[in-house]
């Protein structure tokens, strides 16, 4: 793994779903999503899904930057797509 950002399908009965999270790129050059040359920063961290599901496994917000040592670069440790 070399970046931050990736696709994740979260599925089960505590999920609160019909909805996406984070924000799908316009993947254009050039484009208002694209960095420079061809390259976009995902909007949603891997981190914070992770943080999210650990949070509902039960490790406590105190330790989620223990477990997670980059959360606290974004802005939404709990995405809240659990119920």
């Amino acid at each position: 793994d070399h970046g931050w950002g990736s696709h994740h399908l979260v599925m089960g009965g505590a999920v609160l779903g019909g909805r996406f999270y984070g924000t799908v790129p316009t993947l254009a050059v050039d484009g208002p999503d694209d960095s420079s040359e061809g390259r976009w920063i995902p909007t949603t961290s891997v981190d914070e899904y992770s943080a999210t599901l650990a949070s509902w496994f039960g490790v406590s917000g105190s330790d989620l930057s223990t477990v997670f040592p980059n959360i606290g670069r974004f802005n939404n440790p709990d995405m809240g797509f659990l119920g």
